[in-house]
């Protein structure tokens, strides 16, 4: 024990000493104890001997009592005391329980209804309520106290009287930070690009993202919906009390959000962003061309780096090959100067080849964000059909001018009787529009990069070009805007309330079996009857 006093050293006798008092109030001649100047408490951690476990849940079983008497059957003055393990220890815990059962004070290793004092700590107020909320629930109310109450206690072998310094109050009633009740669909909230809880969000979003390496799309949907809430509220979530009647916040992610709230960080989901197999599918993933599958079909035969990739010499399509040899550029976030250079290129061949044509931004740029992974772009034309079959001249016209680094293009195929029963069915997420994923480059800003030290003087960007009728361009506009979560939703409220089938190319009634016209994105929230959200308040 390093010299410090242990229970099993309190029954020295020596000049001053004051006798340990039994249930009765009568001293104890077999249990004499020194003088409060005799010992001291060790600091938090002195007593650990091995790895600390860190306790979550009240009412740990702590193993055979450790002081050298039993607890008394009744305690001084009614007193009941509870330890809470939580940032005490395991060790530490069981020596204060010790030092108390030796001083007459009556200690339950399990919280149950009889306990009257609850000790905590390194705990703040709002953690002691949590911990009360969750354990204590409704039944009683013992007092929430501070270590230097117990102390206290110690040091004058009773129980002392309770003093404000002594108490962690309970934090004030659950603020409201959010509309009340919280709407169900994402479609029906106003999410901003900055919101109040990135640190909540982006735990939950990490272990959603690992589910989907799993290939558990239901479980990454249930934290993307829980994330997806809280970047609805109108203030920051302080306390777990406040999510109560927030929809799709389930046990699993309120555990991890009361984890963050309470330690500043999750131990499952700092465990899954160490662990070896997030990493490698992480890293895969980002290589353009790469989904989960190929990305899992890697890990699996061994490969866990880029270098482990070229050097095995894997066979690679050529949007994977294209994305392996730009992956620092494609993986280096895109400026809005970026987009502006991109801009001005696509416009003039698109205007050089199709007079009157209109080239739309949309994606995340659309809704506000300053840094991106591509840049989408619609282009359609006042007169219906004058837009078919223009991206290859528009491509044409870039490549001649040495911007083209890799293109893959598709021609519309949504006027085949195919395509349309694709598209009026409810579980369709694809669009058929005339499109090009390419990856173009453009000149590094700022001017005289590359005498500072970069390579070259240009960089590699992801471009996606999406060519639509006049007719469907509201839907498409509403649809490549995003968020990927908000147009999930908005197509799970059109399907579920209003029994319609919304998707890039229009709505569609399957009772009546047609297609509901609409000429901008507000007059398509009218149509499924919700309140109009702006582009900068769609990022569920």
């Amino acid at each position: 024990m390093g010299g410090e006093a242990s229970p099993s050293s309190l029954g020295r006798s020596r000049k001053g000493v004051s006798r340990c008092r039994g249930a009765s109030g009568s001293l104890c001649p077999s249990s004499t104890v020194p003088h409060p100047s005799a010992f001291r408490l060790l600091p938090p951690g002195a007593m650990a001997s091995g790895p600390r476990r860190r306790g979550r849940g009240a009412g740990v079983q702590a193993g055979p009592p450790l002081a050298p008497c039993t607890p008394s059957s009744s305690s001084p003055s009614g007193v009941t005391l509870y330890l809470v393990e939580r940032r005490m220890g395991r060790s530490r815990r069981a020596f204060l329980t010790g030092l108390a059962r030796a001083k007459g004070f009556r200690v339950e290793e399990v919280y149950s209804p009889a306990v009257t004092h609850v000790v905590l700590e390194r705990n703040s107020a709002a953690e002691a309520a949590s911990w009360a909320e969750r354990v204590v629930g409704g039944a009683g109310a013992p007092l929430l106290l501070d270590i230097s109450w117990f102390t206290d206690c110690m040091a004058a072998g009773r129980p002392v009287p309770v003093e404000g310094r002594h108490r962690l109050g309970v934090p004030p009633p659950r603020a409201q930070i959010g509309p009340d009740p919280m709407p169900a669909y994402a479609c029906q909230r106003r999410t901003p690009l900055t919101h109040h809880n990135p640190r909540l969000t982006e735990a939950l979003e990490t272990l959603a993202e690992a589910a989907a390496f799993e290939g558990s799309e239901g479980r990454g949907l249930a934290f993307r919906r829980a994330a997806s809430v809280l970047k609805a509220l109108s203030g920051p979530l302080t306390h777990p009390s406040q999510l109560e009647g927030l929809p799709y916040c389930g046990a699993h992610s309120c555990r991890v959000i009361q984890e963050v709230l309470e330690d500043g960080a999750s131990q499952e989901v700092e465990g899954v962003r160490r662990s070896e197999r997030f990493q490698a599918m992480k890293l895969f993933t980002q290589i353009f061309g790469v989904g989960v599958k190929t990305a899992d079909g890697w890990y699996r035969e061994g490969l866990r780096t880029l270098g482990d990739l070229r050097e095995r010499g894997k066979r690679l399509t050529r949007s994977q090959e294209a994305g392996l040899q730009h992956y620092e550029d494609l993986n280096t976030p895109v400026e809005l100067s970026d987009v502006e250079a991109v801009r001005r290129v696509v416009e003039e061949a698109v205007r050089q080849v199709l007079p009157g044509a209109e080239i739309i931004l949309t994606g995340g740029f659309r809704r506000g964000k300053q840094h991106g992974h591509d840049i989408d772009f619609l282009i359609t034309h006042p007169e219906e059909g004058r837009e078919a079959g223009v991206l290859p001249d528009v491509m044409s016209r870039l490549e001649s001018q040495g911007l083209v680094l890799y293109q893959h293009s598709q021609e519309n195929h949504y006027r085949t009787p195919k395509a349309m029963a694709r598209l009026t069915s409810p579980t369709n997420t694809m669009d058929a529009f005339e499109r090009c994923f390419s990856i173009l480059r453009i000149s590094r800003p700022p001017p005289g990069a590359a005498s500072r030290g970069h390579p070259r003087d240009w960089k590699a960007v992801r471009v996606d070009l999406v060519v639509t009728p006049a007719s469907q361009f509201p839907f498409a506009l509403l649809g490549w805007t995003g968020s990927q979560h908000f147009e999930r939703e908005l197509r799970r409220f059109s399907r579920q309330e209003r029994k319609l089938t919304l998707n890039s190319h229009g709505l569609y009634d399957p009772e009546k079996k047609t297609f509901l016209p609409a000429a901008s994105e507000e007059e398509i929230f009218r149509h499924l009857g919700l309140e109009f959200i702006p582009p900068g308040e769609r990022n569920a």
